[in-house]
């Protein structure tokens, strides 16, 4: 269990840290010298007897004056419990209720309130003091906390808080090593023989001895030469606990708080961010646009606040917003964050963020907002469902997997309860699926009505019609399956209703027979419209719009403009590409060249071709294969006879 301390400066945190513990957390020449804290300090106790899933407590130790708040807010991130520490000669004081307000902003459900310097006042007073405690904890998590009367430079109640703290932490749950690891860094320095050291609060995953990490922003890649957990030499270390990592591949220079240290599949610098946040009762509305400090793991970050859903949250209100940062950050869903005035001076409000991949437009919509509170409700699989049932393009599973942090065994289980259809990276509700079957045969009922002439659609032309954001893997899914069932049917590359079918006329077949055998004799550099007609006797406009409708029945194909190749000899050059690709791992127009002979520039047309239609894809300059699921390959390009 990792506790913070919280308390106005000078009532005795870092004093009470060490009689529990034996260990000074002011380790600066200057905290020794003015007697206060002014950064964050460190200690741990190995608890006495076993019980609890981490047999050690971690103790952060913060500063108390206002001054140093961004300080605090350095360590506040990623404790358990709030040991909130409340001198008796003074009473709760400006830092005592800002901290407690950090607190109540970060969800930390859990604490007890330490009534210090008891020996500098009568019993009297201290019953005032703790009238007061209540009073001002009334409304808040920590309402209920109990008050620990001490002394600590006598060790007067020290023993009773230490068994109260040992208590909470057997109770409190283990916390969970899923997903990826995160260690937001806090401290870093330099030790002789170790090498370069960070020290953090693990948020989430495992770390062990030898793996490789990056720290972000950069992405700089870093290994793990040793650890030490909760204080201790270790082989490895787990999220909730205190971490210092020495890392080879990195110079103490390269390193400051607020960065991260991650798993790599996390790295995801971003500086936009959608977040749910609250204000404090005791501060103006928060408006549209404010110019913030947001302080999220261990950064402090200026930022603008762009509400999304009102113009203004008022006092004690909630509300949604994207938080616009002016450098980058590493966040992920769930992160709390608490946000201070453009002068730092300010707690304002606080929340935690939903949402690290906002899109770029529709904002405001209703159903982005409706996503973005079932974020805020920690309904992640009711929000995976609203993506998926919603989403015509799906819901986008990597995304989805980096914002949660979940790994490939997670995500899977949670699209098997809740019956998705997972098509590669995307995800579709039964409904939503079913949507996009019913479109695809709307299309096509609607492209036969308008061009009754026409053999179908082309592939990916259908592709955009049914909707434009359908990746070609869930299209081709989904065009495989209304094949097998009978509800379309496809003639070469045209795609139809089974009942559509387009002939030639009497006249326009016996003329696409005469003309057939100039296109068959040179069949991979046939003549081009302008030859067959000089050939033919024909007129060339009359060619042209001949061999456009023979082109709908599929039985030529427009490799070119006027230069038209039957479907046989396209089938024959699709097997050629593949074999090509096979042998070098894509086609190239001169290798092409080589193995149907003619020119260069028919080869560079047909490879052209074959990227139009969906066949290949051009990868510089050369063309590779897709993936063509639930057919053979060689027979897209043959017409049904």
């Amino acid at each position: 269990m990792i506790i913070g301390t919280a308390g106005h400066i000078d009532h005795g945190k870092t004093t009470l840290v060490k009689a529990l513990t034996g260990t000074d957390c002011d380790r600066l020449r200057e905290e020794k010298e003015r007697g206060i804290t002014l950064d964050l300090g460190y200690a741990f106790r190995r608890l006495p007897a076993p019980g609890t899933a981490d047999p050690v407590l971690g103790f952060i130790d913060v500063p108390g004056h206002e001054k140093l708040i961004h300080n605090m807010l350095a360590g506040a991130t990623g404790i358990d419990f709030a040991l909130l520490v409340i001198a008796a000669d003074d009473g709760p004081m400006p830092q005592t209720r800002e901290h407690l307000d950090i607190i109540e902003l970060l969800g930390i459900r859990q604490g007890a309130v330490a009534l210090t310097k008891i020996d500098l006042v009568d019993a009297g007073r201290q019953a005032d003091v703790i009238e007061e405690i209540e009073a001002l904890l009334e409304g808040t998590s920590l309402r209920n906390a109990p008050v620990f009367a001490v002394d600590a430079r006598n060790d007067t109640g020290i023993d009773t808080l230490n068994r109260h703290l040992e208590t909470c932490a057997a109770a409190l749950a283990a916390h969970t090593a899923q997903g990826r690891f995160r260690l937001a860094v806090d401290r870093v320095f330099t030790l002789t023989g170790t090498g370069t050291v960070v020290t953090g609060t693990a948020f989430s995953g495992s770390v062990k001895v030898g793996d490789t990490l990056v720290l972000s922003p950069g992405g700089k890649s870093v290994r793990v030469r040793s650890l030490r957990a909760q204080g201790e030499a270790s082989e490895s270390g787990s999220a909730g606990q205190r971490i210092a990592l020495a890392l080879s591949g990195i110079e103490k220079s390269d390193v400051e708080r607020g960065m991260w240290v991650i798993d790599p599949t996390l790295l995801h610098p971003q500086r936009c961010l959608s977040v749910a946040l609250r204000v404090l009762p005791s501060q103006p509305p928060l408006r549209h646009w404010t110019h913030v400090h947001v302080h999220l793991g261990t950064d402090d970050i200026p930022a603008r606040v762009a509400l999304l859903s009102a113009d203004s949250v008022e006092p004690g209100g909630t509300g949604l917003a994207e938080l616009v940062l002016e450098r980058e950050t590493n966040a992920l869903a769930n992160d709390r964050f608490i946000l201070r005035d453009a002068a730092a001076r300010v707690t304002l409000a606080g929340g935690k963020v939903l949402d690290v991949s906002p899109p770029a437009r529709k904002k405001r919509a209703p159903e982005r907002l409706a996503l973005l509170s079932a974020l805020t409700a920690d309904d992640r699989a009711g929000a995976l469902a609203m993506m998926a049932d919603r989403q015509a393009g799906g819901a986008d599973l990597a995304s989805f997997a980096l914002n949660h942090n979940l790994d490939a065994a997670a995500l899977a289980a949670l699209c098997t309860s809740l019956a998705l259809r997972t098509v590669g990276d995307a995800a579709y509700s039964t409904r939503q699926w079913t949507t996009l079957q019913d479109r695809v045969i709307e299309a096509l009922t609607s492209e036969h009505t308008r061009h009754p002439d026409m053999a179908g659609i082309e592939s990916d032309r259908l592709r955009r019609l049914t909707h434009p954001s359908l990746l070609r893997r869930a299209f081709d899914a989904l065009i495989a399956e209304l094949l097998d069932a009978g509800s379309i049917a496809r003639t070469g590359a045209w795609l139809h209703l089974p009942g559509h079918r387009v002939q030639l006329g009497d006249h326009d077949r016996r003329q696409w027979e005469m003309l057939r055998p100039l296109l068959a004799a040179e069949s991979y550099n046939p003549p081009r419209v302008r030859d067959i007609a000089r050939s033919s006797g024909h007129g060339e406009n009359d060619v042209r719009m001949l061999l456009k409708r023979v082109a709908r029945l599929g039985e030529v194909y427009p490799v070119a403009l006027d230069h038209y190749f039957t479907a046989g000899a396209v089938a024959d050059l699709a097997e050629k590409v593949a074999q090509l690709c096979h042998l070098n791992g894509a086609a190239r127009a001169a290798d092409l060249r080589d193995m149907i002979g003619g020119g260069r520039k028919v080869a560079i047309q047909i490879l052209e071709f074959f990227d139009r239609i969906g066949y290949t894809r051009r990868v510089r300059d050369t063309h590779v294969l897709r993936d063509t699921p639930g057919e053979n390959r060689m027979k897209l390009f043959k017409p049904d006879k």
